[in-house]
Order: structure tokens, then C-alpha cells, then sequence
């Protein structure tokens, strides 16, 4: 056999070899301990799960030098400390929009959006918004209760495409529908906070920054998540997020690793 067609079988078996699969596991929780649902209950799923890296929805500086949590207090936390203390090998990594509490502070999106949502919310009790707007700040409170009932079920009935889909319905009236009241009405643009910096802002305007960050931070959490997926080819990954997040990172998820060989999985389909 020449050596042009020895070169040749060598490039075709090479070619042939695929990347191994590196699978993500999305996992909404509740933050803080419920009787459906706390660290011990996660830390079952995880030993189910068996994952070779747990993301975090936290800041890097939560983490030490080698990523061991430097303090565990909600269920997220406390089970994945557990989960590595018990299996060493296992990585835990942040993967949240870095210093997001500082940043919203700063940008002047709070304590704006709370006060923004108390003062909607009384107009509506006192019946002084249009029908219109009385309509949109009663869908957007109505689209909570079936979401209460759902998060206090066991873990999977908040883990699912259904769960998802009335998640991103709340969100859309809370982010989308509400500036429709809060941009027009003279009460949100006459109203004022002052920012870290001295410079004061609207109720209007720092409720659209609020708005407008929900996109960014998921937006940039699903890329962190990737940028971690990418460099660990043929791992297992858990991500654990708030239930209310978990729509948004797996529709960006789905967009970035079409055509990769990075796969979506359920945690209870494994």
C-alpha cells in the first residue's frame, strides 16, 4: 500500500471520529427551604444526576481560588457543597452576569422597579388606571397564582416545558406589559431616586433599565454556560437556577448549541 493511500484511510478514520457529547442539565429551583423542596432534596437529584460540574447562579467572588463556595446558605448552595464534599471531583463554577446587584443598584434599576410596582399597584386598588391598563396589571398579577401552586409541588412539576411556558408569560406582563402602563402615565416620570452617584432618576426610566436587564442577564448567563460547556467536552453539566429563569436560559441554550455536540437533557429523563 502507497503512502498517498495510507495518508489517505488515516485522514477519512480521523474525520470519522465525533466529539464526545457533552450534556446540560438545566435545573429551576427555590432558593429558600420548602417542604417540597431544599437542599437535601437537590442533593438527592444531584446523586442522581451524578454531574461532573455544577454552574451556579452566583458571583466569582463567592467562590475561593479553586472554587470552593466560601459560605452556603440557600438550598442551591448548601447542596452543592454537600454534593462536592461527598464526590471531590466534582467542579463548581459561577456563571451569573458578574456583580449584578451592584450593577443595578448603580444603573439606578433599584430600588426603582419595587417602588415602581408598588405605585402601579396602588393606582390600580384606587381605580385610576385606563381599562387597559387595568387589564394588564390584572393578568400580570393573575399569572403568579398558578405558578405558586405549581412551586409547591415536588421539583419536577416546575421542571418542564408547561412550567416554562407560564414562567416566560409572567415575565413577559412583568418586563413587557407593565412599561405599557409605566411609560405613559405622568406619575412614573415625576417621581424620582437618587443614584450612587448623585445623578437622580425616574421611576419610568429606572423600571425600563430593570426591564431591559432581564434580556442582558439571561442573555449573558446562557453565554457564560456556554463558554463552561465548551471547554469541558464529553462532561455532564448541572445548572441550577431560579425556576423563573429557566425558560430563558434554555431557549438561548437551544439557539447556541444547535448544531453542536452539546445536549439539553431533563434531570429526571436521564
Amino acid at each position: 500500500m502507497n503512502r498517498t493511500i495510507i495518508t489517505f484511510l488515516t485522514l477519512a478514520i480521523l474525520s470519522c471520529k465525533t466529539k464526545e457529547t457533552t450534556e446540560i442539565i438545566v435545573i429551576g429551583t427555590l432558593h429558600q427551604p420548602e417542604a417540597n423542596f431544599n437542599s437535601e432534596i437537590l442533593f438527592k437529584i444531584l446523586e442522581e444526576v451524578k454531574p461532573d460540574f455544577i454552574l451556579l447562579e452566583l458571583d466569582s467572588n463567592k467562590f475561593t481560588a479553586d472554587f470552593r463556595l466560601k459560605e452556603a446558605k440557600e438550598n442551591e448552595l448548601l447542596a452543592s457543597k454537600k454534593y462536592q464534599e461527598y464526590y471531590p471531583d466534582t467542579q463548581l463554577r459561577p456563571y451569573e452576569f458578574e456583580d449584578r446587584n451592584q450593577y443595578r443598584i448603580d444603573k439606578g434599576m433599584r430600588p426603582t422597579d419595587g417602588l415602581t410596582l408598588r405605585l402601579v399597584d396602588s393606582l390600580y386598588h384606587v381605580g385610576l388606571l385606563t381599562t387597559a391598563e387595568t387589564e394588564i396589571f390584572k393578568t400580570y398579577k393573575e399569572t403568579l397564582e398558578p405558578l405558586k401552586i405549581l412551586a409547591a409541588k415536588s421539583p419536577e412539576n416546575f421542571n418542564n416545558p408547561t412550567t416554562d411556558s407560564l414562567c416566560e408569560r409572567r415575565q413577559y406582563y412583568q418586563y413587557e406589559m407593565i412599561p405599557k402602563i409605566t411609560n405613559v402615565r405622568d406619575e412614573f416620570d415625576s417621581r424620582f431616586l437618587i443614584k450612587p452617584n448623585g445623578e437622580r432618576i425616574s421611576y419610568r426610566d429606572g423600571y425600563q433599565l430593570w426591564a431591559d436587564f432581564w434580556d442582558l442577564r439571561n442573555q449573558t448567563m446562557a453565554k457564560n454556560i456556554m463558554v463552561i460547556s465548551e471547554q469541558s467536552e464529553g462532561k455532564k453539566i448541572v445548572v441550577l437556577c431560579g425556576f423563573m429563569h429557566r425558560y430563558y436560559i434554555l431557549s438561548e441554550l437551544k439557539q447556541l448549541t444547535h448544531g453542536t455536540d452539546i445536549t439539553l437533557n431533563e434531570y429526571y429523563e436521564l
